[in-house]
Formats: C-alpha cells, structure tokens, sequence
C-alpha cells in the first residue's frame, strides 16, 4: 500500500522531481534539491528526510572556510550573533509569479540584482529566516534560477555540482506557498532553517519541510551544501504543529 501511494503522489513521480543526472528536485518550490534521476524512478522512493528536519535540538552547520565577519554587503545594520526567534517577524508579502515571499527594510532583501536575484540580509535570526523563505522562491523563476544559485551557494567543493544543476527542472503546473519557520540553530556564523512549505501539483496538495543550513559568507547567508545531490534536506509533514505561522 505504502509504495502505492509514493507511486500515484505527484510529487514524488521520476516526471516530477529529477530528469537525468544531477538535477533541482524541487525547483518549483524554490529550493536546490538533487537527486540522480535513477533514484527518483524507482518505485517506494520517498523524498530524503533527516534528523534535522524533525528535532528541536540541533547544532548549527559548521561554517565554511571561507565565512567570515564580513560587514553586510548592502549596509544593512542590526548585526545580531546569538539568539533565536520563536514568534513570526513582520514582513510585506510580494510575489514572485504566484509565489508569495517575505520582505522587510530591517531585516532585507536589500538588493535585488539586474538578473532579478533578492540579496543581502541582515546578520540576525530574523535575517537568516528571511533568506530560507526567500530561498524557497527564488528557484521557481526559470529565467532567474541559475543567477541565484550562482549568488546563493556558498564556497565549498559540491558548489559547481550543484550551480550547474540549475534550470533541470519542469515548473509547469505547480503552486508553493511559505507557510511557516523553525529556527534550529543561529550563532551569527551559521543558522538552520526549517520552513515549512505547501505545494500543489495537478490537483493534491502536499506540506514540506526544508532545512536550509546557512552560513554568514562575504556580507550575506549564503546556503552550505556538502552533497550535491541533496543540498536541502526536504521530508513530509503530517501537518504544520510546531511550526511559526509565516504566510502572506
């Protein structure tokens, strides 16, 4: 039964979440998953989930060699580098094709670059939310997804997988909507983010969450991937308890 309904789940279809090789599983969500096309084809296959996307008490990515305390590269002022953030920061809601993503004066976007990518958040637990849930937005646009990878993936050795990855991916047919946060982890240096997301596809509707692993690297958050082939870690939810309520 369990493999059943993977197989008749949209979203875990081979159509749905890679073609081949080396591509963006959940480009329609805004969000840089990979996964080899043979792995997504087989039958019972679930989206990978792990520790991170269900525990409360989860320690911070390590930062990457290049992180550092680089001022804000827009300006923004508020650097914070401890602390959490348990109720939902104020945000102006504005969309990206049908897709709505969260923006503040304080704690950024603060640049939007001539490719249409959002950058420079501000340095705080508020600023890394605002990234992931941007993040979760940003790869829906195909004429704007393979310049924010490029801004958006730190500098470590699965960078160029996962850059070149970019724009595999069918968006037709689908809606996703930000629909809360959990910040795991936050020390000014590094942060995980948990957002979690709601998207439809032919009909069905589905929760996600997707753990962003974060470091503070050249002025702005900027996403750590270690394995290519899943720089998120993405698990479905049974519903959205423990979750910040976060929507337009």
């Amino acid at each position: 039964m369990a493999e059943e309904q993977v197989e008749r789940n949209p979203w875990t279809r081979g159509g749905f979440i890679a073609a081949a090789g080396v591509v963006a599983v959940l480009v329609i969500l805004g969000v840089v998953l990979t996964i080899t096309g043979t792995r997504a084809d087989q039958p019972g296959t679930a989206l990978p989930s792990t520790v991170a996307s269900t525990s409360d008490d989860v320690a911070a990515p390590e930062p990457s060699a290049s992180s550092d305390g680089a001022d804000s590269v827009c300006g923004l002022d508020g650097q914070t580098l401890e602390g959490t953030l348990a109720a939902a920061p104020t945000a102006e809601w504005q969309y990206q094709g049908t897709t709505a993503y969260p923006t503040s004066p304080e704690f950024g976007p603060g640049e939007v670059t001539d490719e249409g990518v959002r950058s420079c958040y501000q340095r705080s637990p508020e600023g890394a939310v605002f990234a992931a849930a941007n993040a979760v937005v940003q790869g829906t646009d195909p004429s704007t997804v393979e310049a924010w990878l490029d801004y958006f993936i730190a500098d470590t050795s699965a960078r160029k997988d996962v850059v070149t990855a970019a724009g595999n991916g069918d968006t037709s047919g689908t809606r996703a909507a930000v629909q809360g946060f959990r910040l795991l982890a936050y020390d000014g240096n590094s942060a995980t983010v948990d957002v979690a997301v709601r998207g439809s596809t032919d009909g069905e509707e589905v929760n996600l969450s997707m753990v962003y692993d974060l470091v503070w690297e050249d002025g702005d958050w900027k996403l750590v991937v270690t394995d290519p082939r899943a720089p998120v870690d993405v698990a479905f939810l049974p519903d959205l308890a423990g979750y910040s309520a976060w929507s337009a």
